[in-house]
């Protein structure tokens, strides 16, 4: 039996289409609503209510698994949202370590972040083994996903044979409203600024495949970069225009204008209770030029291959349209 936690979310729903669509047993932890993305495969799951913040709902969901995807977590940057980030991302896994080594779990993968390897100061492309080293342009959810991933290095020093993976930014369909699905919304809009600021990419469903084959692979205790290429967020963005029929972005937003964007969406959200789409954490983050090199899981796994990124938005735009056009 595999439970796979956080599977209502992004990542975890794809997973789990994966998982089903294999044949293998699967169980998933809720905690209120099952998505509507999942509504045509939710009889093909087993459905445990229950939180990773609560060891008790951990424990019957654990019953008779004997492999565990870790998923949940939360990605926020308002400061309103740090310390509940805090919790689920350190002190949830914590306790998916515990009970999974309580209930002699044969095997976990837990998803980090590229953005618990920390940055790179000299340009370098980041790998598997640098040494986190603290930083400003660290960012709160950076450090809740390195600290989960301690967690993860203690329940294998402790007997758990785990392996993490940190994947890049993800993109993918179903979920427009957050993550990547915002980036794509963005560009429908005719988002008319991007910043010189570079990153790291990956389609969900390279991620998704890469964690069942390390899962069913002898491969533990290490961890791997998931990011199918570095692109500017003006490549990225003109990419999706193009892809969605839209302008591209075409004003260059400096650090000076960042900071007053992020000043001017703060004081919107206060009045409207809306998230802000740019924080202090995000503008600043936007600037930077990060690069990741993903060569271990391609030696790791010689038959596994990333999608070019072309590929992967032109898919992501198609679907976006055809919904668009479902709604009319």
């Amino acid at each position: 039996m595999i439970l796979v936690t956080g599977g209502t979310g992004f990542l975890g729903s794809h997973l789990l289409r994966a998982l089903v669509s294999s044949g293998k047993p699967v169980r998933a932890l809720f905690r209120k609503n099952i998505p509507v993305q999942l509504q045509d495969i939710q009889d093909k799951i087993t459905w445990v209510q229950g939180d990773i913040l609560d060891v008790y709902s951990l424990a019957d969901a654990l019953e008779d698994v004997t492999h565990v995807y870790h998923c949940a977590a939360v990605v926020a940057f308002e400061p309103g949202s740090h310390e509940r980030m805090m919790k689920i991302n350190s002190e949830g896994t914590a306790n998916v370590v515990n009970m999974s080594l309580e209930a002699g779990v044969k095997k976990l993968v837990h998803v980090s972040s590229v953005a618990a390897l920390g940055r790179a100061k000299d340009g370098r492309a980041i790998d598997e083994f640098g040494e986190w080293q603290d930083s400003p342009n660290n960012s709160r959810y950076a450090i809740s996903k390195y600290l989960g991933e301690m967690e993860v290095w203690r329940g294998i020093a402790e007997g758990l044979d785990a392996v993490i993976v940190n994947p890049s930014i993800i993109l993918g369909t179903g979920f427009w409203e957050d993550g990547s699905g915002m980036l794509l919304k963005n560009a429908w809009k005719e988002f008319p600024y991007y910043t010189e600021g570079i990153n790291g990419y990956v389609d969900v469903a390279d991620v998704v495949a890469a964690m069942i084959a390390l899962m069913d692979s002898p491969v533990t205790e290490q961890r791997f970069i998931l990011s199918a290429d570095n692109w500017s967020y003006r490549q990225l963005f003109t990419a999706m225009a193009k892809g969605l029929g839209k302008k591209p972005p075409h004003i260059a937003v400096k650090p000076w204008m960042a900071a007053i964007v992020w000043r001017l969406e703060k004081l919107k959200g206060f009045f409207t209770g809306k998230h802000p789409l740019v924080t202090k954490e995000t503008a600043r983050t936007a600037q930077l030029k990060v690069y990741y090199n993903n060569q271990r899981i391609l030696e790791t796994l010689p038959h596994f291959r990333f999608r070019p990124l072309e590929q992967t938005i032109d898919h992501i735009c198609k679907v976006f349209l055809e919904a668009k056009s479902s709604e009319q």
